[in-house]
């Protein structure tokens, strides 16, 4: 493998109808929106067979339940399955005890695809909750990627911060769970599907500002990890397809280095590792 400085997660969150049922969504049209995810993984798959690329599926256990040939696709293509929940709600509406049966069942469904529970998790709708550090620690995950409190550089999830309006932050400790930090720019659903803010923008624009992204983590960090989102029903649109494979081909031009998130963590930490002996030897 090429030097591992500029990384590339290419990530897909596989809701498929998990998305719509956790939102009481269960008409036939918002279905079949969920429906559609099981065609673009097709795509998808088919395309990082062909450019011999390895990514990352956060898949709810809903959806391996409801879908499992197409989700065993996945984990037998090589790809990393990742936890995404198991209804796909938010930890924030959950009690600590509903969380954790949420990771649980989530894990028991990705074993039976993967032939081992999720080293990593993302959050339906990116949103964590004053437990889910611990419980993610406890159940032996090794990274979240749900955060955006960076861009381009991996940190450590903190535990413990008071958040009061009208207070000063007070900032708790930070735990061993890695954090591979998201951003609302670099997912496609906010882009190209209908939402109160806009949405079906033109595909070849908004890869154009994913490029740049990586050209400036390129060019102004020595070292960094680009992760982008996407959904399979949302991306898997013909014209969206071919702006994602010219936007992969482009920055794989400029020197990206495509990994999984499990593989980014891993050199974050070998990295980080590194740096806390020289400290100490120096």
């Amino acid at each position: 493998m090429a030097d591992k400085k500029h990384l590339v997660c290419l990530t897909f969150d596989f809701d498929t109808v998990s998305i719509w049922l956790a939102q009481g969504r269960t008409s036939p049209t918002f279905i079949s929106r969920g429906e559609f995810g099981v065609v673009g993984a097709e795509r998808l798959l088919a395309l990082f067979s062909r450019m011999g690329l390895s990514t990352t599926w956060f898949i709810p256990g809903l959806t391996i339940d409801t879908y499992p040939d197409a989700c065993r696709a996945v984990a037998d293509a090589g790809h990393e399955v990742g936890h995404h929940g198991y209804d796909h709600v938010t930890p924030r509406s959950l009690e600590r005890a509903e969380e954790a049966d949420q990771l649980a069942r989530g894990n028991a469904a990705i074993e039976t695809i993967a032939g081992r529970p999720a080293r990593g998790y993302r959050s339906p709708a990116w949103d964590l909750s004053d437990h889910s550090a611990d419980l993610l620690l406890e159940a032996g995950f090794v990274y979240d990627s749900s955060l955006m409190g960076h861009d381009y550089l991996p940190y450590q999830v903190r535990r413990g911060d008071v958040v009061e309006v009208g207070k000063p932050v007070r900032f708790g400790e930070d735990t061993p769970l890695i954090e591979l930090p998201v951003s609302w720019s670099l997912d496609d659903y906010p882009h190209f599907e209908p939402t109160r803010s806009g949405g079906l923008m033109n595909a070849d624009a908004v890869f154009d500002n994913w490029f740049n992204d990586f050209i400036y983590m390129r060019d102004e960090y020595d070292f960094g990890v680009m992760t982008t989102t996407c959904h399979p029903f949302v991306i898997g649109r013909g014209h969206r397809m071919r702006a994602f494979e010219r936007f992969i081909e482009r920055i794989r031009d400029e020197g990206a280095v495509f990994v999984t998130c499990e593989e980014a963590c891993a050199e974050y930490a070998a990295r980080t590792a590194a740096q806390a002996t020289r400290a100490t030897a120096g």
